[in-house]
């Protein structure tokens, strides 16, 4: 088994002609500056930081998958071999052999018209040995790499779209495990899954570094989900390292500032400094914390009885929402959580009425049943607005944040003074000046802002409800609490409430009033946040709590 070495690396991109003008003069931006770090066979190692931190940068190096335009000094050394020394046909039979990749997109880096299993054998394919060299034993070989990820073997035939997030996840595991290399990296591998689905992920790498002698480079912005798996973590900034050490240490002693803020901005569930403070960052690097009190009022926004959802798939009902009964105040944030495929979205959607509920299911908004004529319906939808969960397929590329926050109101045909109110709903998402962005399209703004536009373009119309779908789920950590704090903000200075749907129980506990805890289309607990996650009643719930990673495990 061989260590896996980086000897001084330092890893420039060339710009073109409109880098920065603090780079212009030598057209390259450096992210990754002098980092040496080793990890002995057998061992693991977790890499945490943010967006832009070079994370992913410097583990790209090890296969050599950084673009054209990267240039690297210093040396990536499997065991004794610098992986720059290799031609493209000795650096091919590393690839997979002796260090492979988990992707973070399951979804993106599967082929959407081939078969799973066609995939895994088109890896034992190019990379033959004695144990796989007939169609027979590849085919053995496949159902073993199955059977270590816990999929029924006859999910080789499945195509990635008719397998769950989890599942896909799983693949990308069993690819990886293919040709048994030495070394595996792991970019994100549980970013968006739910509590449940990310510990059977991180359960199953551990085992697998245990039992087989792997050694595994895994990164994450979450420092949680490294502690889980991670002997030691390295944590980097702005290209640099900024501390490495036992995972343990890190995690709880952090020498530096920056990795004690980075270990903040996870909220303790149980916390008291926690509960509605989220991390948040707004000027250069530096983490604040803003503090907010809770504002639900007595009066009933939105009420939910014996709420029903029935498909009708290939002949047979399918009951998605069951008999959900729910109360949202004024000024209330409420959290919706459960897993992925347990309702929340399609509750969700039919609270907004973008579907159709069961007769018998009653769902009034201020008093009055939600309308269901078109005209009507239009109206209803500027008091109650959805922000989707990945901002870059919710935003069109090609408008620029002026139109895209514009649109509804167009849409609407509100006789608004129109430059104003999109102004004023970007000045309320805290994009400031506004002005600054009105030209910007979303590839030129980072993920934080882009889930602000999303906002923006909601808060246009002055609704008195946001529908927020996992709205930070794969945002790094001060970006996370940056848009956590814009809710809170939003509730404390505008009186909006939320339905806020996550799997994140910490998110929970970081800014909801109370807790909705959804499993298989039922609503299984709910009351206020301290009281369901202190004291859950439902094993359900229970479980959903003992799965949720933390920063105090030693792994």
């Amino acid at each position: 088994m061989p260590d896996l070495v980086f000897d001084d690396v330092s890893i420039t991109y060339r710009t073109s002609g409109s880098a920065t003008a603090k780079h212009a003069a030598r057209g390259e931006v450096a992210a990754v500056k002098n980092i040496s770090l080793t990890v002995p066979a057998g061992s693991t190692l977790g890499i945490a930081g943010e967006s832009g931190s070079g994370k992913s940068t410097l583990i790209m190096s090890v296969l050599r998958l950084l673009p054209k335009s990267a240039k690297l000094t210093g040396r990536v050394l499997i065991g004794d071999t610098d992986i720059a020394t290799l031609n493209f046909g000795e650096m091919r039979a590393v690839r997979w052999a002796e260090a492979s990749i988990i992707f973070q997109g399951a979804m993106h880096s599967l082929n959407p018209v081939r078969t799973v299993g066609q995939q895994i054998i088109e890896a034992l394919e190019l990379h033959v040995t004695d144990k796989w060299q007939t169609a027979a034993l590849r085919q053995q070989r496949l159902a073993e790499l199955l059977e270590i990820v816990d999929l029924p073997a006859v999910k080789a035939k499945s195509y990635p779209h008719e397998l769950s997030g989890g599942q896909k996840q799983r693949i990308m595991i069993a690819m990886a495990l293919a040709c048994e290399p030495d070394i595996i990296i792991a970019d994100e591998p549980t970013t968006a899954l739910d509590v449940i689905v990310q510990k059977q992920i991180l359960d199953m790498l551990s085992v697998l570094v245990r039992e087989r002698g792997i050694s595994l480079l895994m990164i994450s912005h979450d420092l949680s989900v490294l502690a889980t798996t991670c002997e030691r973590i390295a944590v980097m900034r702005n290209g640099e390292l900024v501390e490495v050490g036992p995972a343990y240490e890190i995690c709880n002693n952090p020498r530096e500032a920056y990795t004690q803020k980075l270990a903040a901005a996870f909220p303790v569930i149980g916390d008291p400094n926690s509960r509605l403070r989220p991390v948040t960052r707004y000027l250069g690097d530096e983490f604040e914390e803003r503090s907010f009190v809770a504002g639900p009022s007595d009066d009933v926004l939105l009420q939910a009885e014996n709420v029903s959802v029935t498909y009708r798939t290939g002949g047979k009902l399918n009951r998605a929402v069951k008999n959900v009964n729910l109360t949202l105040h004024q000024g209330e944030i409420m959290a919706l959580v459960g897993q992925s495929g347990s309702g929340k979205s399609t509750l969700a959607r039919t609270l907004l009425g973008l579907q159709a509920a069961d007769q018998g299911s009653t769902i009034t908004f201020k008093g009055s049943p939600i309308p269901t004529n078109r005209r009507e319906l239009k109206r209803f939808r500027r008091d109650a607005q959805l922000v989707f969960q990945d901002p870059a397929a919710a935003l069109n590329p090609k408008l620029s944040v002026y139109e895209l926050v514009a649109e509804g109101l167009r849409v609407q045909r509100l006789d608004v003074n129109e430059r104003e109110r999109v102004a004023q709903a970007l000045t309320d998402a805290e994009l400031t000046p506004p002005e600054k962005f009105f030209g910007a399209i979303p590839q030129e703004l980072s993920g934080g802002q882009r889930q602000r536009v999303v906002i923006a373009g909601a808060l246009a119309l002055d609704p008195e409800l946001l529908v927020a779908d996992e709205p930070v789920a794969s945002l790094d950590a001060s970006v996370r609490g940056e848009i956590l704090g814009l809710l809170l903000s939003l509730r404390e200075n505008l009186g909006l409430s939320a339905l806020v749907i996550t799997h994140d129980l910490g998110l929970a506990w970081n800014i909801a009033d109370t807790v909705a805890v959804m499993y298989q289309g039922e609503i299984v607990e709910f009351g206020p946040t301290a009281d369901v996650l202190l004291h859950p009643s439902h094993p359900y719930t229970q479980q959903l709590l003992a799965a949720a990673p933390s920063i105090n495990e030693n792994p």
